[in-house]
């Protein structure tokens, strides 16, 4: 009942005529079937889990046992440019303070949740230069 009742919200909501602007959130896709997250394949997201952290890349895939990302960077210190946590991270990108890995394809089995970012913050994300880790990861 409730997966029929978000897809036809999102249906209506789409129908309406809802565009992207420019530094807003992309507009999920609706699910066709299935998962709720099918709508978010292919978006830019960052993925916060209990045991991998923060971790920022494309969705390839999700369900109820995990996720699934490409270009993956976990962000080791993710402070934002402006906001707070990792959501202020997905709005206006990372601050130049802020350390992540290399990318790598990532299956993340646990419990998550997904925020999607915006242009601006995949591009500041996507940019950061990989942290190598050494005596300054205080």
């Amino acid at each position: 009942m409730l997966k029929e009742l978000i897809k036809e919200i999102l249906k209506e909501e789409l129908a309406d005529g809802v565009q992207d602007m420019p530094g807003q959130l992309p507009t999920p896709t609706p699910p066709e079937s299935g998962s709720l997250m099918r709508g978010y394949v292919g978006k830019y997201v960052i993925v916060r889990s209990r045991n991998d952290g923060v971790n920022a890349g494309y969705l390839v895939a999700a369900d109820e046992t995990g996720v699934v990302l490409k270009e993956a960077r976990r962000l080791w210190y993710h402070k934002p440019v402006e906001g707070a946590w990792y959501e202020g991270v997905s709005q206006t990108g990372l601050d130049k303070r802020a350390k992540t890995a290399t990318r790598a394809t990532k299956i993340i089995v646990e419990d998550y949740s997904i925020t999607l970012c915006t242009d601006a913050a995949r591009m500041s994300i996507e940019a950061a230069p990989d942290h190598l880790g050494g005596d300054d990861d205080d």
